[in-house]
């Protein structure tokens, strides 16, 4: 486990990557992607083994987990570049063949949970060690096919932890407006799946949280922000299609940097 002000590094350098990658590409989508950032640094930097597996279900958060790998050294900034261009290994929304970190194409929500339980089903027939970490958008929690999953998973008692990116919006609209599930957590324990809830952009909570490992499946509802940490995106629909402007593009790193001399001076 890296210690946490490394961590805050990390995230605030891939921060800045995955605000200029989504620039240049002038691809939208960069909302949901800074919602979940957190939780994918905190988990591949900290959390997961050689042996666990990650599937990223809420595909169109595909750039977090581009630049989670860059920060990684798995991909490099030429790598990044590529992003949503012409045959690219980068699409907007991950595909698979091309890195090992990326086991399916998902995108099409309510696919990635049922993929994942498959992962996993096959650690535990071989006698593997691996444990599999699925991420989900709340939205996507209206799919049919994930309550499915869930009980095939807690039936089978599988090794898999899925983690709920619960930022409140989706494509058009509020979550609780469109089709809401009110204390989704306890809709979970319903099910016999244990369940935790945790502040999706405190990297100590995170940190705990992903720590307590239990048998069998488990879920974790990360409460998180839209655009997290940037305040002309916060908690805005429109930034799940927007791409930004250099104008935009400009005060949202300057938003980053800011924070960056703040806690340099309180030093």
């Amino acid at each position: 486990m890296k210690t946490t002000d490394d961590l805050t590094t990390r995230i605030r350098d891939a921060k800045l990557r995955l605000l200029r990658m989504h620039f240049e590409s002038r691809c939208g989508h960069i909302g949901g992607n800074l919602s979940c950032l957190d939780i994918l640094m905190t988990l591949f930097h900290g959390t997961m083994k050689e042996a666990d597996r990650f599937v990223l279900s809420k595909g169109h958060a595909a750039g977090a987990l581009y630049t989670t790998l860059w920060s990684l050294g798995v991909l490099t900034d030429d790598d990044l570049r590529t992003f949503h261009k012409d045959d690219t290994r980068l699409g907007g929304h991950p595909s698979p063949h091309h890195l090992p970190q990326i086991p399916f194409a998902t995108g099409s929500l309510g696919h990635g949970l049922p993929l994942a339980c498959g992962i996993a089903l096959a650690e535990q027939l071989t006698g593997g060690r691996g444990r599999t970490y699925c991420l989900l958008s709340d939205g996507e929690w209206q799919e049919g096919s994930n309550w499915e999953a869930l009980i095939f998973a807690q039936q089978r008692r599988l090794p898999l932890t899925l983690i709920v990116d619960s930022n409140g919006l989706q494509g058009f609209g509020r979550v609780s407006d469109i089709a809401g599930h009110a204390e989704i957590s306890d809709k979970f324990r319903s099910f016999g799946v244990p369940a935790s809830e945790v502040a999706g952009h405190d990297i100590w909570a995170l940190r705990d949280v992903f720590a307590d490992l239990q048998l069998g499946t488990r879920a974790i509802v990360a409460q998180t922000h839209k655009g997290s940490g940037i305040s002309f995106m916060e908690d805005r629909m429109e930034w799940h299609y927007l791409p930004m402007s250099e104008e935009l593009y400009n005060r949202a790193v300057a938003e980053v940097l800011g924070d960056v001399r703040k806690e340099l001076k309180a030093a």
